[in-house]
């Protein structure tokens, strides 16, 4: 069997960082988002607590805290395609947890390692 280079080793220590980050629930209505304003990797849970999405942010400005906007905004394909865009319905009832990676190959690396461990189905693997 091969030995893990030192990268996988970090991606998989960013892992175990990503899933136990803490869980937070979706705003309310007017309620304030509370996510990192840099860039990083993100998981959504729907309301029964499984896996819905996972995301990185490849260039949004206001990192983390924008895509998750954008997904209460109903401007995402994550949204578009499970909610007809209404991000609303993400508000209350899912959840996320997400950690800032500055390095943009690790941020990559990080979400593919966690889409192919969270929610294989993503992925063709059923």
């Amino acid at each position: 069997m091969k030995r893990m280079t030192r990268e996988q080793k970090k991606v998989k220590a960013l892992y175990a960082k990503l899933i136990g980050s803490p869980l937070q629930t979706f705003p309310a209505q007017g309620g304030k988002l509370n996510a990192p304003k840099g860039q990083g990797v993100y998981v959504i849970y729907n309301s029964r607590g499984r896996v819905a999405h996972v995301g990185r942010t490849p260039r949004a400005m206001g990192g983390i805290e924008q895509r998750l906007r954008d997904h209460l905004t109903g401007n995402s394909s994550f949204v578009k395609a499970q909610f007809n865009r209404d991000g609303s319905k993400l508000r209350g009832k899912y959840k996320f947890r997400c950690i800032e990676v500055r390095d943009k190959r690790r941020r990559a690396l990080l979400e593919a390692y966690a889409i192919g461990s969270l929610c294989p189905i993503h992925i063709g693997l059923g």
